[in-house]
Protein backbone atom coordinates (compact mmCIF):
# COMPACT_ATOMS: atom_id res chain seq x y z
CA UNK A 1 0.00 0.00 0.00
CA UNK A 2 2.80 2.40 0.88
CA UNK A 3 4.46 1.68 -2.48
CA UNK A 4 1.18 2.41 -4.24
CA UNK A 5 0.75 5.71 -2.38
CA UNK A 6 4.33 6.65 -3.21
CA UNK A 7 3.83 5.93 -6.92
CA UNK A 8 0.61 7.96 -6.98
CA UNK A 9 2.24 10.84 -5.09
CA UNK A 10 5.20 10.81 -7.48
CA UNK A 11 2.85 10.81 -10.45
CA UNK A 12 1.02 13.85 -9.07
CA UNK A 13 4.32 15.67 -8.50
CA UNK A 14 5.38 15.06 -12.11
CA UNK A 15 2.02 16.18 -13.55
CA UNK A 16 2.11 19.52 -11.72
CA UNK A 17 5.80 20.44 -11.35
CA UNK A 18 5.30 24.13 -10.46
CA UNK A 19 2.66 23.54 -7.79
CA UNK A 20 4.63 20.56 -6.49
CA UNK A 21 7.82 22.61 -6.21
CA UNK A 22 6.05 25.40 -4.34
CA UNK A 23 4.38 22.81 -2.12
CA UNK A 24 7.62 21.06 -1.19
CA UNK A 25 9.62 24.26 -0.71
CA UNK A 26 6.90 25.83 1.43
CA UNK A 27 6.71 22.76 3.65
CA UNK A 28 10.51 22.49 3.81
CA UNK A 29 10.78 26.13 4.89
CA UNK A 30 8.28 25.53 7.68
CA UNK A 31 10.12 22.44 8.94
CA UNK A 32 13.44 24.30 8.58
CA UNK A 33 12.29 27.16 10.83
CA UNK A 34 10.73 24.82 13.39
CA UNK A 35 13.85 22.65 13.57
CA UNK A 36 16.03 25.70 14.14
CA UNK A 37 13.89 26.59 17.14
CA UNK A 38 14.15 23.00 18.39
CA UNK A 39 17.92 22.89 17.89
CA UNK A 40 18.48 26.21 19.63
CA UNK A 41 16.69 24.74 22.65
CA UNK A 42 18.47 21.39 22.41
CA UNK A 43 21.95 22.87 22.63
CA UNK A 44 20.93 24.40 25.96
CA UNK A 45 19.58 21.25 27.59
CA UNK A 46 20.74 18.16 25.66
CA UNK A 47 23.68 16.29 27.25
CA UNK A 48 27.02 16.32 25.47
CA UNK A 49 30.61 16.09 26.70
CA UNK A 50 31.87 17.58 28.94
CA UNK A 51 28.33 18.23 30.21
CA UNK A 52 27.08 14.70 29.60
CA UNK A 53 25.18 14.61 32.91
CA UNK A 54 22.99 17.64 32.24
CA UNK A 55 19.91 15.65 33.22
CA UNK A 56 21.45 15.31 36.72
CA UNK A 57 22.72 18.90 37.07
CA UNK A 58 21.45 21.52 39.48
CA UNK A 59 22.93 25.02 39.16
CA UNK A 60 23.35 28.07 41.36
CA UNK A 61 24.74 30.62 38.94
CA UNK A 62 23.60 33.82 40.63
CA UNK A 63 22.13 34.89 43.96
CA UNK A 64 20.76 37.89 45.82
CA UNK A 65 21.77 39.46 49.12
CA UNK A 66 19.56 41.59 51.35
CA UNK A 67 20.74 43.96 54.09
CA UNK A 68 18.55 45.46 56.77
CA UNK A 69 20.05 48.95 56.30
CA UNK A 70 19.15 48.96 52.60
CA UNK A 71 15.44 48.78 53.30
CA UNK A 72 12.89 46.12 52.45
CA UNK A 73 12.99 44.83 48.86
CA UNK A 74 16.42 46.28 48.07
CA UNK A 75 18.97 43.63 47.14
CA UNK A 76 22.43 43.19 45.66
CA UNK A 77 22.45 40.63 42.87
CA UNK A 78 25.14 38.58 41.20
CA UNK A 79 27.47 35.62 41.73
CA UNK A 80 28.24 34.39 45.24
CA UNK A 81 31.57 34.23 47.03
CA UNK A 82 33.59 31.06 47.49
CA UNK A 83 32.81 31.23 51.20
CA UNK A 84 29.06 31.28 50.55
CA UNK A 85 29.37 28.43 48.09
CA UNK A 86 31.28 26.32 50.60
CA UNK A 87 28.86 27.01 53.45
CA UNK A 88 25.67 26.43 51.46
CA UNK A 89 26.48 23.80 48.85
CA UNK A 90 29.89 22.12 49.23
CA UNK A 91 28.76 20.57 52.50
CA UNK A 92 25.68 18.90 50.96
CA UNK A 93 25.50 15.17 51.68
CA UNK A 94 22.83 14.00 49.19
CA UNK A 95 24.55 14.77 45.83
CA UNK A 96 27.29 12.74 44.19
CA UNK A 97 29.54 15.80 43.85
CA UNK A 98 29.45 19.60 44.11
CA UNK A 99 31.82 21.99 42.37
CA UNK A 100 32.44 25.72 42.79
CA UNK A 101 34.01 27.73 39.96
CA UNK A 102 34.11 31.23 38.54
CA UNK A 103 30.84 32.22 36.93
CA UNK A 104 32.44 32.97 33.58
CA UNK A 105 35.79 32.94 31.88
CA UNK A 106 38.43 35.65 32.03
CA UNK A 107 40.42 36.65 28.98
CA UNK A 108 44.02 36.20 30.11
CA UNK A 109 47.39 36.30 28.29
CA UNK A 110 49.50 33.12 28.09
CA UNK A 111 52.97 32.70 26.65
CA UNK A 112 56.36 31.09 27.06
CA UNK A 113 59.24 33.20 28.40
CA UNK A 114 60.43 35.75 25.83
CA UNK A 115 57.61 34.78 23.45
CA UNK A 116 54.56 36.81 22.30
CA UNK A 117 51.44 36.38 24.44
CA UNK A 118 48.16 34.89 23.28
CA UNK A 119 44.79 35.61 24.89
CA UNK A 120 42.84 32.60 26.21
CA UNK A 121 39.67 32.05 28.24
CA UNK A 122 40.49 31.00 31.82
CA UNK A 123 38.15 29.47 34.39
CA UNK A 124 39.07 29.04 38.06
CA UNK A 125 37.66 25.91 39.71
CA UNK A 126 37.98 23.51 42.61
CA UNK A 127 39.15 19.90 42.30
CA UNK A 128 35.59 18.49 42.22
CA UNK A 129 35.07 20.27 38.91
CA UNK A 130 36.65 17.24 37.22
CA UNK A 131 34.18 14.87 38.90
CA UNK A 132 31.11 16.82 37.81
CA UNK A 133 32.14 17.44 34.20
CA UNK A 134 33.49 14.65 31.97
CA UNK A 135 36.44 16.04 30.02
CA UNK A 136 38.39 13.89 27.58
CA UNK A 137 42.01 13.96 28.75
CA UNK A 138 44.61 13.25 26.06
CA UNK A 139 47.65 13.82 28.28
CA UNK A 140 48.25 14.05 32.02
CA UNK A 141 45.44 14.33 34.55
CA UNK A 142 43.43 17.00 36.42
CA UNK A 143 44.66 18.68 39.59
CA UNK A 144 43.57 16.84 42.72
CA UNK A 145 42.48 17.84 46.24
CA UNK A 146 46.04 18.12 47.53
CA UNK A 147 47.06 20.45 44.69
CA UNK A 148 43.91 22.52 45.18
CA UNK A 149 44.28 22.83 48.95
CA UNK A 150 47.93 23.81 48.54
CA UNK A 151 47.04 26.42 45.93
CA UNK A 152 49.61 25.03 43.51
CA UNK A 153 50.02 26.95 40.21
CA UNK A 154 48.93 24.11 37.95
CA UNK A 155 46.64 24.16 34.91
CA UNK A 156 44.63 21.98 32.59
CA UNK A 157 44.76 23.29 29.02
CA UNK A 158 43.01 22.42 25.78
CA UNK A 159 44.81 20.79 22.88
CA UNK A 160 44.63 24.00 20.84
CA UNK A 161 46.31 26.00 23.63
CA UNK A 162 48.97 23.30 24.06
CA UNK A 163 49.75 23.35 20.34
CA UNK A 164 49.82 27.14 20.31
CA UNK A 165 52.30 27.28 23.20
CA UNK A 166 54.44 24.19 22.67
CA UNK A 167 53.67 22.92 19.17
CA UNK A 168 52.46 19.57 20.55
CA UNK A 169 49.80 18.18 22.89
CA UNK A 170 52.16 15.98 24.97
CA UNK A 171 52.99 18.77 27.39
CA UNK A 172 52.11 17.50 30.88
CA UNK A 173 54.73 18.79 33.32
CA UNK A 174 55.87 21.71 31.16
CA UNK A 175 55.63 25.31 32.34
CA UNK A 176 54.20 28.45 30.77
CA UNK A 177 53.29 31.96 31.88
CA UNK A 178 49.69 32.80 32.72
CA UNK A 179 49.25 36.54 33.21
CA UNK A 180 53.05 36.61 33.69
CA UNK A 181 52.92 34.05 36.54
CA UNK A 182 54.51 30.62 36.06
CA UNK A 183 52.08 27.69 35.83
CA UNK A 184 52.71 24.00 35.20
CA UNK A 185 50.54 21.96 32.84
CA UNK A 186 49.11 18.95 34.68
CA UNK A 187 46.69 17.82 31.98
CA UNK A 188 45.52 18.36 28.41
CA UNK A 189 41.91 17.95 27.26
CA UNK A 190 40.12 18.03 23.95
CA UNK A 191 38.78 21.45 22.97
CA UNK A 192 35.41 22.34 24.50
CA UNK A 193 32.52 23.99 22.68
CA UNK A 194 31.40 27.36 24.02
CA UNK A 195 27.89 25.86 24.04
CA UNK A 196 28.94 24.00 27.20
CA UNK A 197 28.10 27.09 29.25
CA UNK A 198 29.30 25.82 32.63
CA UNK A 199 32.33 23.76 31.63
CA UNK A 200 33.77 25.87 28.81
CA UNK A 201 37.22 27.41 29.02
CA UNK A 202 40.60 27.02 27.35
CA UNK A 203 42.63 26.94 30.54
CA UNK A 204 41.43 25.78 33.97
CA UNK A 205 43.29 26.56 37.18
CA UNK A 206 42.60 26.10 40.94
CA UNK A 207 40.96 29.23 42.33
CA UNK A 208 43.18 28.81 45.39
CA UNK A 209 46.19 29.61 43.18
CA UNK A 210 44.91 33.17 42.77
CA UNK A 211 43.26 35.68 45.09
CA UNK A 212 39.79 34.67 43.87
CA UNK A 213 38.64 33.38 47.28
CA UNK A 214 39.21 36.87 48.70
CA UNK A 215 37.52 38.65 45.77
CA UNK A 216 34.34 39.41 47.73
CA UNK A 217 32.01 42.21 48.77
CA UNK A 218 28.84 42.71 50.81
CA UNK A 219 30.23 41.21 53.96
CA UNK A 220 32.14 38.54 52.06
CA UNK A 221 28.88 36.97 50.83
CA UNK A 222 29.15 37.87 47.16
CA UNK A 223 31.97 37.31 44.72
CA UNK A 224 32.54 35.73 41.32
CA UNK A 225 31.66 32.09 41.96
CA UNK A 226 28.88 29.79 40.77
CA UNK A 227 28.06 26.21 41.67
CA UNK A 228 26.95 23.02 39.93
CA UNK A 229 25.55 20.08 41.85
CA UNK A 230 25.72 16.58 40.35
CA UNK A 231 22.91 14.37 41.67
CA UNK A 232 23.29 10.62 41.86
CA UNK A 233 19.89 10.39 40.18
CA UNK A 234 17.36 12.93 38.95
CA UNK A 235 14.91 11.53 41.48
CA UNK A 236 17.17 12.99 44.18
CA UNK A 237 16.37 16.58 43.12
CA UNK A 238 13.63 17.09 45.76
CA UNK A 239 15.90 15.76 48.53
CA UNK A 240 18.78 17.97 47.38
CA UNK A 241 16.58 21.05 47.26
CA UNK A 242 15.21 20.23 50.72
CA UNK A 243 18.75 19.92 52.09
CA UNK A 244 19.66 23.22 50.39
CA UNK A 245 16.69 24.81 52.12
CA UNK A 246 17.88 23.61 55.52
CA UNK A 247 21.40 24.87 54.85
CA UNK A 248 20.01 28.23 53.77
CA UNK A 249 17.98 28.63 56.96
CA UNK A 250 21.01 27.83 59.12
CA UNK A 251 23.26 30.14 57.07
CA UNK A 252 20.81 33.02 57.27
CA UNK A 253 20.61 32.65 61.05
CA UNK A 254 24.37 33.13 61.22
CA UNK A 255 24.72 36.06 58.78
CA UNK A 256 21.44 37.54 60.02
CA UNK A 257 23.19 38.55 63.23
CA UNK A 258 24.97 41.19 61.13
CA UNK A 259 21.86 42.18 59.18
CA UNK A 260 22.48 40.10 56.05
CA UNK A 261 20.15 37.69 54.26
CA UNK A 262 20.95 35.29 51.42
CA UNK A 263 18.04 35.05 48.92
CA UNK A 264 18.10 31.92 46.74
CA UNK A 265 14.90 32.47 44.68
CA UNK A 266 14.27 28.70 44.74
CA UNK A 267 17.74 27.83 43.48
CA UNK A 268 19.35 25.47 42.59
CA UNK A 269 17.77 25.24 39.12
CA UNK A 270 17.84 22.24 36.81
CA UNK A 271 19.41 22.53 33.37
CA UNK A 272 16.25 23.73 31.59
CA UNK A 273 15.39 26.38 34.16
CA UNK A 274 18.97 27.54 34.42
CA UNK A 275 19.19 27.94 30.63
CA UNK A 276 16.50 30.63 30.69
CA UNK A 277 17.58 32.30 33.95
CA UNK A 278 19.08 35.56 32.73
CA UNK A 279 19.14 37.60 35.94
CA UNK A 280 19.91 37.03 39.61
CA UNK A 281 16.85 38.89 40.91
CA UNK A 282 14.32 37.13 38.66
CA UNK A 283 13.09 33.54 38.84
CA UNK A 284 12.29 32.22 35.36
CA UNK A 285 8.91 30.71 34.52
CA UNK A 286 9.62 27.38 32.80
CA UNK A 287 5.97 26.71 31.95
CA UNK A 288 5.63 30.12 30.32
CA UNK A 289 8.80 29.55 28.27
CA UNK A 290 7.46 26.21 27.08
CA UNK A 291 4.13 27.78 26.10
CA UNK A 292 5.95 30.44 24.09
CA UNK A 293 7.83 27.75 22.17
CA UNK A 294 4.61 25.85 21.43
CA UNK A 295 2.97 29.05 20.20
CA UNK A 296 5.91 29.56 17.83
CA UNK A 297 5.59 25.96 16.63
CA UNK A 298 1.85 26.37 16.02
CA UNK A 299 2.32 29.59 14.06
CA UNK A 300 5.04 27.99 11.93
CA UNK A 301 2.72 25.03 11.29
CA UNK A 302 -0.63 26.74 10.75
CA UNK A 303 0.51 29.44 8.31
CA UNK A 304 1.99 27.00 5.74
CA UNK A 305 -0.80 24.51 6.45
CA UNK A 306 -3.38 27.03 5.23
CA UNK A 307 -1.46 27.57 1.99
CA UNK A 308 -0.83 23.86 1.50
CA UNK A 309 -4.49 23.13 2.14
CA UNK A 310 -5.43 25.40 -0.77
CA UNK A 311 -2.92 23.62 -3.00
CA UNK A 312 -4.24 20.22 -1.94
CA UNK A 313 -7.77 21.36 -2.72
CA UNK A 314 -6.59 22.58 -6.13
CA UNK A 315 -5.03 19.21 -6.92
CA UNK A 316 -8.19 17.40 -5.83
CA UNK A 317 -10.30 19.50 -8.18
CA UNK A 318 -8.31 18.04 -11.06
CA UNK A 319 -8.94 14.53 -9.73
CA UNK A 320 -12.70 14.81 -9.18
CA UNK A 321 -13.58 12.32 -11.90
CA UNK A 322 -10.98 9.86 -10.63
CA UNK A 323 -12.43 10.12 -7.10
CA UNK A 324 -15.94 9.57 -8.46
CA UNK A 325 -14.89 6.47 -10.40
CA UNK A 326 -13.16 5.05 -7.30
CA UNK A 327 -16.31 5.62 -5.26
CA UNK A 328 -18.41 3.97 -7.99
CA UNK A 329 -16.20 0.88 -7.93
CA UNK A 330 -16.63 0.45 -4.19
CA UNK A 331 -13.95 2.50 -2.52
CA UNK A 332 -15.11 3.46 0.96
CA UNK A 333 -14.83 6.95 2.37
CA UNK A 334 -12.18 5.73 4.81
CA UNK A 335 -10.09 4.23 2.02
CA UNK A 336 -10.36 7.41 -0.01
CA UNK A 337 -9.36 9.60 2.93
CA UNK A 338 -6.48 7.25 3.71
CA UNK A 339 -5.24 7.45 0.14
CA UNK A 340 -5.32 11.25 0.02
CA UNK A 341 -3.72 11.57 3.46
CA UNK A 342 -1.10 8.95 2.57
CA UNK A 343 -0.15 10.65 -0.69
CA UNK A 344 0.08 14.02 0.98
CA UNK A 345 2.09 12.57 3.88
CA UNK A 346 4.70 11.23 1.45
CA UNK A 347 5.02 14.68 -0.13
CA UNK A 348 5.24 16.25 3.33
CA UNK A 349 7.90 13.77 4.44
CA UNK A 350 9.98 14.52 1.34
CA UNK A 351 9.72 18.21 2.15
CA UNK A 352 10.48 17.47 5.81
CA UNK A 353 13.71 15.71 4.88
CA UNK A 354 14.72 18.71 2.79
CA UNK A 355 13.84 21.05 5.67
CA UNK A 356 15.76 18.97 8.20
CA UNK A 357 18.87 18.84 6.00
CA UNK A 358 18.64 22.60 5.48
CA UNK A 359 18.36 23.24 9.22
CA UNK A 360 21.39 21.08 10.03
CA UNK A 361 23.42 22.67 7.22
CA UNK A 362 22.49 26.20 8.30
CA UNK A 363 23.23 25.32 11.94
CA UNK A 364 26.77 24.26 11.03
CA UNK A 365 27.42 27.12 8.64
CA UNK A 366 25.72 29.79 10.74
CA UNK A 367 26.60 28.51 14.21
CA UNK A 368 28.12 31.86 15.24
CA UNK A 369 24.73 33.49 14.58
CA UNK A 370 22.22 30.82 15.64
CA UNK A 371 24.04 29.68 18.78
CA UNK A 372 25.83 32.84 19.84
CA UNK A 373 26.02 33.15 23.61
CA UNK A 374 24.25 36.09 25.17
CA UNK A 375 26.33 38.47 27.27
CA UNK A 376 29.50 36.60 26.28
CA UNK A 377 32.96 38.05 25.72
CA UNK A 378 34.49 34.77 24.61
CA UNK A 379 37.12 34.84 21.93
CA UNK A 380 35.89 31.63 20.34
CA UNK A 381 32.80 31.16 18.16
CA UNK A 382 30.48 28.34 19.23
CA UNK A 383 31.08 24.93 17.71
CA UNK A 384 28.06 22.69 17.24
CA UNK A 385 28.24 19.12 18.50
CA UNK A 386 26.99 16.69 15.85
CA UNK A 387 25.56 14.41 18.54
CA UNK A 388 23.04 17.15 19.37
CA UNK A 389 21.95 18.23 15.89
CA UNK A 390 21.86 14.68 14.52
CA UNK A 391 20.29 13.17 17.62
CA UNK A 392 17.41 10.71 17.20
CA UNK A 393 15.08 13.16 18.94
CA UNK A 394 15.78 15.73 16.21
CA UNK A 395 14.50 13.35 13.53
CA UNK A 396 11.61 12.44 15.81
CA UNK A 397 10.56 16.07 16.10
CA UNK A 398 10.86 16.53 12.35
CA UNK A 399 8.64 13.50 11.69
CA UNK A 400 6.09 14.70 14.25
CA UNK A 401 5.87 18.15 12.69
CA UNK A 402 5.56 16.61 9.21
CA UNK A 403 2.70 14.42 10.41
CA UNK A 404 0.86 17.32 12.10
CA UNK A 405 1.41 19.56 9.09
CA UNK A 406 0.02 16.84 6.84
CA UNK A 407 -3.12 16.49 8.97
CA UNK A 408 -3.64 20.26 9.08
CA UNK A 409 -3.11 20.79 5.35
CA UNK A 410 -4.87 17.74 3.86
CA UNK A 411 -7.31 16.56 6.51
CA UNK A 412 -10.23 18.84 5.57
CA UNK A 413 -9.78 18.49 1.78
CA UNK A 414 -9.58 14.70 2.16
CA UNK A 415 -12.73 14.64 4.29
CA UNK A 416 -14.62 16.81 1.76
CA UNK A 417 -13.46 14.66 -1.15
CA UNK A 418 -14.55 11.47 0.60
CA UNK A 419 -18.09 12.82 1.05
CA UNK A 420 -18.61 13.89 -2.56
CA UNK A 421 -21.72 12.76 -4.38
CA UNK A 422 -20.67 10.00 -6.78
CA UNK A 423 -22.71 11.28 -9.76
CA UNK A 424 -21.48 14.86 -9.35
CA UNK A 425 -17.89 13.65 -8.91
CA UNK A 426 -17.96 11.62 -12.12
CA UNK A 427 -19.33 14.72 -13.81
CA UNK A 428 -16.30 16.63 -12.59
CA UNK A 429 -18.05 18.93 -10.11
CA UNK A 430 -16.57 19.65 -6.66
CA UNK A 431 -18.41 21.84 -4.19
Amino acid sequence: MFKQYFQQAWSQLRQQPLISTVNILGTALSIFLIMLVVMMQQVKVAPFAPESARDRFLHVRYSSIGYDKWGEGNTSNGPMSARTGRELYKSLETPEAVTIYTVGTTVTPVNLPNQPATAVDVKETDDDFWRVFDFAFTDGKPYDRAMFDAGQPVAVVTESVARSLFGTTDVAGREFLLAHAPYRVCGVVQDVSTLADMAYAQVWIPYTSTGQADNTWNGGLMGMMSCTILAKDRDDFPAIRAECGRRLEAYNRVIGENGWEFISRNRPYDQEKNSIAMAANWEPDVKSARRERWVIFLILLIVPAINLSSMTQSRLRQRVSEIGVRRAFGSTRGELMGQILGENLIVTLLAGIVGLLLSVAFAYMGDSVFFAQEYSATLNPPTVDASILLHASTFGWALLFCFVLNLLSSGLPAWRASRMNIVEAIGGRLH
